[in-house]
């Protein structure tokens, strides 16, 4: 329920940030782009090092931790005078995810067999996409509620932003009010995950000396780059279509740009749900390739649809084609490191999926400005093919033993 609370949140955040950044400064889709990209920064960083605190029994004062940071970082972004601000709200916001999500999942895996981890992460990471789909929902709704439009007025600072009109204050001012009362709702929801998080018991037996962290193998264990190498691959995948997919279909003015993260998140999760068990079954190198291949389609129907229920088909098939990809990826780094140190090494596996999508925002905003949306979803769908390749090769690459680090 904590990382619930705090992931509704962060997808509050990211379906209001693409109107809001162009209204209260203005610029288009690079700046949008990287507002949304940069809070992967810190949640990149931050992941080794929940993950490391997490492995010594500190799980639950971390993730109490990630719901403060994500509470400061959303009353960062409501109050920021200017873009410069915005973006260090958004990296303080960036690290309360890591610790939020990079601590709770090896305190919910404590325990359990290796033969159920690669559903039980699939399940567990519900909560976060639960929060991704709701989150913009309750944005949708919120500013609908206080600005009294229909969801076009709300779209029409970004179109001006990009060059598509003049813009009155009324509109301007009604757009603005709903989406400061949206950042209201994204400090109270991690204040939500912060009590929930309060409400467990503590477990002071679990907790033992931290292990000095003395060079790279002691954040980045063996066994760990080559599954990271291909969420990282599949994030940039993700990082286009959470960074640019409300513009996109805003620009060609189809009319799902209100839902399409909604509808993204919502065929994730019916997926995740169900098809977690298939990890386990039949091995994350395989349902890893096999589900990324659907993404490349997708991404190449979003490209290249003109009209509302394409895009809404394609949007929501990649929710599907990435469902999976985490759980995969989980399976993988916990049988190549032979489950030693997990909180580290799904901390850093975890660290490349953000590295994926921060490089997504900036990366595919510039191309957006300068070759159109469509490019930059073909581009991100050439991302998904490297990453089916890499599959491949995990296919045909014996397991090595582990190394003792």
């Amino acid at each position: 329920m904590a990382v619930l609370a705090g992931y509704l949140a962060f997808g509050a955040a990211l379906q209001v940030l693409p109107s809001d950044v162009p209204a209260r400064f203005g610029g288009g889709a690079l700046a949008s782009g990287t507002a949304v990209g940069i809070a992967f920064l810190a949640t990149a960083c931050g992941r080794p090092f929940a993950g490391w605190l997490a492995d010594a029994g500190w799980s639950r004062p971390v993730v109490l931790a990630g719901g403060v940071l994500a509470a400061i970082g959303g009353l960062g972004q409501l109050l920021a005078p200017d873009l410069a601000l915005l973006l260090v709200a958004r990296l303080v916001m960036g690290a309360g995810e890591a610790a939020l999500f990079s601590a709770a999942l090896p305190w919910v895996l404590t325990g359990v067999r290796v033969a159920q981890r690669g559903r039980l992460a699939g399940w567990f990471g519900l909560s976060m996409w639960g929060g991704l789909a709701g989150g913009p929902v309750i944005a949708t709704a919120v500013t609908r509620i206080v600005g009294g439009g229909d969801g076009a007025e709300a779209a029409r600072p970004v179109r001006d932003a990009l060059g598509g009109g003049v813009m009155s204050a009324g509109v301007m001012g009604s757009g603005l009010a709903g989406e400061r009362v949206v950042w209201w709702v994204v400090v109270g929801l991690s204040v939500v995950s912060v009590l929930m998080v309060l409400a467990t018991r503590a477990d002071p037996a679990r907790r033992e000396p931290l292990v000095p962290i003395r060079g790279i193998r002691d954040l980045v264990p063996r066994g760990v780059p080559l599954p990271g190498a291909t969420i990282g691959l599949a994030a940039y995948c993700y990082g286009t279509v959470a960074a640019l997919v409300v513009l996109r279909m805003r620009a060609d003015h189809l009319a799902t740009d209100g839902i399409a993260l909604t509808v993204f998140a919502a065929a994730f999760l019916v997926v995740r749900f169900a098809g977690s068990p298939l990890v386990d079954r039949y091995g994350g190198r395989r349902v890893a390739a096999a589900t990324v291949a659907l993404e490349v389609i997708a991404l190449t129907g979003i490209a290249l649809a003109d009209t509302t229920t394409a895009a809404t088909a394609y949007t929501a098939l990649a929710g599907a084609g990435l469902a999976l990809i985490y759980p995969a990826c989980v399976s993988m780094t916990l049988d190549r490191v032979r489950g030693l140190r997990p909180g580290v090494s799904m901390g850093v596996m975890t660290s490349f999926w953000d590295l994926g999508v921060m490089a997504a925002g900036p990366l595919g905003g510039l191309i957006a400005e300068r070759s159109g949306y469509p490019t930059a979803f073909l581009v991100a769908a050439g991302s998904g093919v490297s990453c089916v390749l890499v599959c491949l090769i995990f296919l045909r690459t014996p397991r090595r033993a582990a190394s003792p680090r």
